[in-house]
């Protein structure tokens, strides 16, 4: 799957991530480098309007529906120091 049918994807649901909490969701990883193989999960930065442990379980759960796939999610404040200057640097927001 390409990064843009990833980010169509996510577009066309933005009814349903709004209803989940979600106040930004970003691509970053294998998926927005162009790097990812079959087996890639995908790896997004959420923000919520409200963090609670039902809406990050919930989007989770969404998103492994809806990508049949492993998802990974990364709330801002989780992302280690050493680790942030790339995940920052290749964020594709796609919410």
């Amino acid at each position: 799957m390409s990064k843009d049918e990833i980010l169509e994807k996510i577009r066309a649901n933005r009814d349903v991530l709004k209803r989940l909490g979600v106040k930004r969701l970003a691509l970053f990883g294998s998926h927005a480098r162009g790097q990812a193989h079959a087996a890639s999960d995908l790896d997004f930065l959420v923000e919520f309007d409200k963090k609670t442990f039902d809406a990050y379980f919930d989007l989770k759960e969404f998103l492994e529906n809806l990508f049949q796939r492993k998802v990974d999610l990364v709330l801002p404040d989780a992302i280690k120091p050493r680790l942030r200057p790339t995940i920052l640097g290749e964020l594709v927001d796609a919410a």
